[in-house]
């Protein structure tokens, strides 16, 4: 948990461009496209088992770097459709972050989420079969009912209600999926409560929560470290956090990348690793190129 008290300022400040002598190396792959999908039929099978209904794999890349990091980590937050673009660093460490995702926002006494899945390329075609595709809508509405479960512990009975269902918006070059869940709060709802509901996000985990958190355990290469957390802000009243997806982390020598998607019992191995390269490219072109 990193915590930064701010100031305001009227005059944006901060890095634009590459730093002289920036240079990122091949970009390294914590499990190969076979292993990624076989870790797919994995979770295909414990579906026929009835142990989950969905399960959310997300896969792992480093890369090396020379140079200051802050400069193209601060250029992934201009990508389109980052509602969390931004950066935060530490000592030794940095993230930059271009998510679309909002985990929680918590404004005049209204908490909600907007969970995003189903991804298509941003092509009318694309459009046209994402909001045809039966797969990606039953997928959806199960974390749409996850996320229903989760915001009834912070709430008032009665008052849950889905704003929007299933509307298709961009990020990059992908139409995306995201609903709109919303509550009334209840009397007395503290942060610790707030973020134990609603962590770790419905989006990346799958349904049943905890049981998909430990087919997830089980099946990734490596941990999600600065991805699938959250990055926002905190005021007297309010709160908005997004989803750490489309989130790059430096340590002092690498960079580091996550993509995944969710797995239901009519995911198509193949698909799926396609799918979570196509979330990483526009990241990793950005973060490469001068």
């Amino acid at each position: 948990l990193v915590a930064v008290v701010y100031d305001h300022t009227d005059t944006p400040t901060g890095p634009t461009g590459h730093p002289t002598g920036w240079w990122v190396g091949p970009w390294q792959p914590s499990w190969t496209p076979r292993a990624h999908a076989a870790a797919v039929r994995a979770v295909h099978a414990a579906i026929g088992r009835g142990d989950v209904y969905q399960v959310n794999l997300v896969g792992h890349a480093t890369a090396r770097y020379t140079g200051d990091p802050l400069p193209a980590l601060s250029r992934l937050a201009a990508l389109p459709g980052a509602r969390y673009g931004g950066t935060l660093t530490g000592d030794g460490w940095a993230i930059g972050c271009a998510s679309p995702e909002t985990l929680v926002e918590v404004t005049a006494g209204r908490v909600l989420t907007r969970p995003i899945k189903g991804t298509r390329p941003a092509t009318a075609a694309g459009r046209r079969d994402l909001l045809a595709s039966a797969k990606e809508r039953a997928e959806h509405i199960m974390i749409v009912d996850l996320e229903r479960h989760d915001l009834a512990h912070l709430a008032r009975t009665g008052t849950v209600t889905v704003d929007e269902l299933y509307a298709v918006r961009r990020w990059c070059d992908l139409w995306q999926a995201e609903s709109t869940i919303s509550a009334t709060v209840a009397d007395g709802l503290g942060l610790a409560d707030l973020l134990r509901a609603v962590c770790p996000g419905g989006s990346v985990t799958g349904a049943p929560k905890l049981a998909a958190l430990h087919h997830i355990a089980a099946l990734e290469p490596v941990g999600r470290g600065a991805g699938m957390g959250a990055l926002g802000w905190i005021a007297p009243g309010h709160l908005d956090l997004g989803l750490t997806i489309r989130t790059v982390a430096a340590d002092p020598d690498r960079l580091h990348l996550w993509a995944g998607g969710g797995i239901t019992w009519d995911s198509d191995p193949d698909a799926e690793v396609a799918e979570a390269a196509a979330k990483a490219a526009p990241l990793r072109a950005l973060l490469t190129t001068g």
